[in-house]
């Protein structure tokens, strides 16, 4: 167990409007999840916008040769490790999600 401040209790109480600090944290670090989720989400569609698939065929396409682009220029190397990035922490808070 870990201790905080009178201060930063009752802040977290009176911010998420709830009796007991336990409860204010599981809702804090909830809503954080679907914060970040949302961010992911929002992320990930516009790369999939953006090249037209989902990460997965961006992947396979990279390594077959087969974008439009060259694979290892700068903008589709940028591309593929934020998008990766990307695809890697969504599914990751996914697993969080209560």
């Amino acid at each position: 167990m870990f201790a905080v401040s009178p201060k930063l209790g009752e802040f977290l109480t009176k911010v998420t409007q709830t009796p007991d600090l336990e409860t204010a944290f599981w809702r804090i670090f909830n809503e954080y999840v679907e914060m970040k989720l949302a961010a992911l989400r929002d992320s990930n569609e516009n790369y999939e916008r953006k090249w037209g698939m989902t990460f997965d065929e961006f992947a396979r396409k990279s390594k077959d040769g087969a974008l439009k682009e060259d694979a290892y220029s700068w903008n589709v190397e940028q591309d593929f490790w934020g998008w990766e990035q990307t695809v890697t922490l969504l599914n990751h808070y996914e697993s969080l999600a209560v």
